[in-house]
């Protein structure tokens, strides 16, 4: 970019997306708190920051500001530094050099439909629309098309590079992370999800070496509303049987366009909304994992007395459900209610269910117990996607609260996952905690997490220690002991000194006793990790 040229404002447009409300008698088991109605929002376009930037390819660039905003499996950072609209400009330019790359041996079943042509989306985030119209013109300037599919949640991305048969997408998105982040989730071909060992690095090493300027290449662009065909899609898993009222949590992130968008309309299903305003202020911060995040939601559990709770991150492709006991579920408990009911059904008889080893032991057992094979997976989209495509497996889970699907071309979706849930407690008169209730049988620990500095040498000590078990290293080291009923699976921070331990005994005596032991050696866990 030109010294001293200022990148452009957006004007801001209102988008009227509202959903149902409803209230009932209060339930006095839930803990209090302040509640949030949805309303109006406004809904920004994409700016043209980029559009004024000369686009060129100059050896030279910031390396500084590039390493620091390239992470492991994205693109994140806090906006305007050291992410700005000229690191978003070198992330498009970059991206498109690199599915550009050469295809020609691929066979015409491999390729995309629209082999020149990527997608991009957004979310609420005030930077968001500077950042996409930047990285917009980064891609044209690359000769690549660009079809904008506007303000999204992330699992819509997924969908529309599918629908479209795209070379690939890109969601600017900070997902559960504070106001001030935001970022890119990048995809290739079929959503295939793109991560360092996957092409971030090369990514990240092109657009280090970039200057702004001209290169005399630009891409068309398009403007195009999927929201319709995708409301299709994620209600072709949704089958009701009976009437539900469901409190839903969009914590002012993008469930609160998603849900009206999808779901409203929908027969004997009553919404009632809560911090549905999309627009990043973040009544509580925007992570369902945090216990303390799913106050506000309870409270509003408390005065209505839904069948159902469900709190939806930032960029609405995770959730956490709570029953009607406004009590949290394990999201690999959720897992194992919906492989089951996945594997009743005749077309996935036999079928693979992926899950992270981090789960509950139970997911395994009722995996097996309706006649399907389970997979352990290493923790991380890229790894349960890729396994789950490969085994051609029905259905997939993560502790983090991603869901995928074979029938939503092995992705993750939040929505879905929503509908299928939803299709389960509907198909009986049992509250959620009675289909809940059978698969706590095991005690656990949650993830604890230990700050030690030399994690590699501790993970040597945990082997060495536990030496006559059942030891594999798939991901950080898993120890079983089932002579005296318990195991745990210690996992490196990509990104902190910690440790983190996930431990599972038959009974809360052997919990307790085992947690003891494994302090002796890892010491107390951090708390507010």
């Amino acid at each position: 970019m030109p010294a001293g040229r200022p990148w452009p404002r957006v004007r801001r447009t209102i988008s009227t997306l509202t959903g149902p409300m409803g209230a009932a008698a209060p339930r006095p088991s839930c803990s209090p708190a302040a509640s949030s109605q949805g309303s109006i929002m406004p809904e920004s376009p994409v700016s043209q920051a980029g559009a004024d930037a000369v686009n060129s390819v100059s050896l030279d660039g910031d390396h500084t500001m590039i390493d620091r905003i390239f992470k492991a499996y994205d693109v994140r950072a806090t906006y305007p530094s050291p992410l700005n609209e000229e690191a978003a400009w070198k992330v498009g330019h970059a991206t498109g050099l690199f599915l550009q790359r050469d295809r020609s041996d691929l066979p015409a079943d491999k390729k995309a439909k629209l082999e020149d042509t990527v997608v991009v989306g957004r979310d609420m985030r005030p930077s968001s629309p500077e950042l996409a119209g930047a990285l917009i013109e980064g891609l044209r300037s690359t000769g690549m098309n660009v079809i904008d599919v506007g303000l999204i949640d992330t699992s819509f991305i997924y969908f529309a590079i599918n629908h479209l048969d795209a070379v690939g997408g890109i969601q600017t998105t900070a997902s559960h992370n504070p106001v001030q982040y935001n970022g890119f989730k990048i995809s290739g071909p079929k959503a295939k999800p793109i991560g360092a060992a996957s092409g971030l690095d090369d990514i990240k090493r092109i657009a280090s070496n970039l200057r702004v300027g001209q290169t005399g290449l630009k891409g068309k662009l398009e403007q195009r509303d999927l929201w319709a065909d995708y409301r299709r899609h994620v209600l072709s898993f949704l089958d009701l049987k009976r009437r539900l009222r469901v409190a839903v949590d969009a914590s002012n992130g993008m469930a609160g366009k998603m849900v009206p968008a999808v779901f409203d309309g929908v027969a004997d299903l009553e919404i009632l909304p809560l911090l549905f305003d999309y627009n990043a202020g973040f009544a509580h911060d925007p992570n369902p994992l945090v216990e303390a995040n799913l106050a506000m939601l309870k409270e509003l559990m408390g005065r209505t007395r839904p069948d159902l709770g469900v709190c939806f991150d930032g960029d609405a492709d995770r959730c956490i459900f709570l029953d009607e006991n406004c009590r949290s579920i394990g999201c690999d408990l959720i897992t194992a209610l919906l492989a089951r009911d996945f594997l009743a059904q005749e077309k996935n008889r036999g079928a693979t269910i992926v899950y992270d080893l981090r789960s509950s032991h139970v997911v395994a057992d009722e995996v097996k117990a309706a006649g399907g094979v389970p997979r352990r997976e290493r923790v991380g989209h890229a790894f349960i996607k890729k396994t789950l495509a490969e085994t051609q497996g029905v259905f997939g889970g993560e502790l983090s609260g991603h869901f995928y699907f074979r029938d939503n071309f092995y992705a993750d979706s939040g929505a879905i996952a929503f509908a299928r849930l939803l299709s389960v407690l509907s198909a009986s008169d049992k509250p959620l905690s009675a289909h809940i209730a059978p698969l706590e049988r095991y005690a656990r620990s949650g993830e604890l997490n230990f700050q030690i500095e030399d994690k590699d040498a501790k993970i040597r000590d945990l082997a060495e220690k536990y030496k006559r078990a059942r030891i594999d290293y798939l991901d950080g080291i898993t120890i079983e002991v089932p002579e005296e009923g318990f195991w745990f699976n210690v996992r490196k921070s990509n990104t902190e000194p910690m440790l983190r331990l996930n431990l599972e005994a038959r009974d809360p005596i052997t919990l307790n006793a085992k947690l003891s032991d494994l302090k002796k050696l890892l010491g107390e866990p951090v708390q507010g990790h």
